[in-house]
């Protein structure tokens, strides 16, 4: 009786891990980090590498390579990771099969100012029309800092694409530029660059090409040092500056173009020159998990209302 029993004791697997160490580790590994680990799961760095000791103590062998400043995998941490990504994602999926996601529950997307007004709400607008039982909750975002948590379920972000926990797609025009407007009053004292002595250069922060650029372009960056400057944390905010006569406002062309579309006047284009902006807006979806289906309907119609003017 006793050599049945062992022999059925060696047949059956044993159990996996707990679930937590083996979270801790796929998120670790991604991030390579246990801090970065800790903050996505909202526990300590030390809970984080303790979770990690006690599956390797299990699995009888370790996973990462502590360096003095950094982490690697080993190559049976290597070996694991996809596999264990691979269950969470159907994990995931199956759970949206079987219960599905709240109705109620509404799809977030997260914008700069910029890309809510020069690109998204007039794509948003039509798809509330289509469908207006699927909820909305729009959030600004600021600076690049903004885009890194995962509260939201789809981003349209500004810059070059270059980011690899992310599905990014390129939309809207890929040719924009950055040119000077004032209003009209300081417009007509500016008739060359060199001009801009003396007066305040208005820009919104965060952007590949700011008035150094343009000035470089222009072949006045000597005015760096002849100009006052203000700069705040949206486009929209530096073109209302410049309609109350405080400098001019270095901007998109096809923010610009949508501003005076809407109605609003006061502003001009102070000089024909127009530097390529180097940055393009983006449809922004995490790698790590699929989209509920409400938020994967507005997903494919943002792709799809691609060709729509932007105002």
């Amino acid at each position: 009786m006793k050599h049945t029993m062992d022999a059925l004791s060696t047949a059956m697997p044993k159990p996996l891990p707990p679930l937590a160490w083996i979270q801790a580790f796929e998120t670790a590994a991604r991030h390579l980090s246990f801090t970065l680990a800790g903050e996505e799961l909202n526990i300590t760095q030390s809970a984080i590498s303790q979770r990690i000791r006690q599956l390797e103590d299990r699995l009888g062998q370790p996973l990462f390579v502590r360096h003095a400043r950094s982490l690697s995998l080993t190559p049976a941490g290597q070996a694991w990771l996809p596999a264990l990504q691979s269950g969470f994602q159907r994990l995931h999926e199956g759970t949206l099969e079987v219960f599905g996601p709240s109705r109620a529950a509404p799809v977030s997307l997260r914008a700069t100012p910029m890309g809510q007004q020069a690109w998204l709400l007039p794509r948003l607008a039509i798809f509330h029309q289509a469908e207006p039982d699927i909820a909305l909750r729009l959030v600004s975002a600021y600076w690049q800092s903004d885009f890194d948590d995962a509260d939201v379920d789809i981003e349209l972000r500004y810059g070059q694409g270059d980011w690899p926990e992310a599905e990014a797609i390129q939309v809207g025009n890929t040719e924009e530029c950055m040119i000077a407007v004032a209003a009209p009053t300081l417009a007509s004292r500016l008739h060359t660059p060199a001009d801009l002595s003396g007066t305040t250069l208005l820009h919104a922060a965060g952007f590949a090409v700011g008035w150094r650029r343009w000035l470089m372009s222009a072949d006045q960056l000597a005015l760096e040092h002849a100009t006052r400057t203000i700069t705040c944390d949206t486009q929209v905010m530096t073109l209302e500056m410049a309609r109350l006569g405080m400098g001019v406002a270095l901007v998109h062309d096809g923010l610009f173009a949508l501003w005076c579309a809407s109605g609003n006047r006061g502003l001009q284009q102070v000089f024909p020159l127009a530097v390529p902006a180097e940055q393009h807006f983006w449809l922004v979806r995490a790698r790590s998990h699929p989209l509920r289906p409400t938020a994967q309907r507005l997903w494919d119609f943002l792709l799809s209302a691609q060709c729509l003017p932007s105002a």
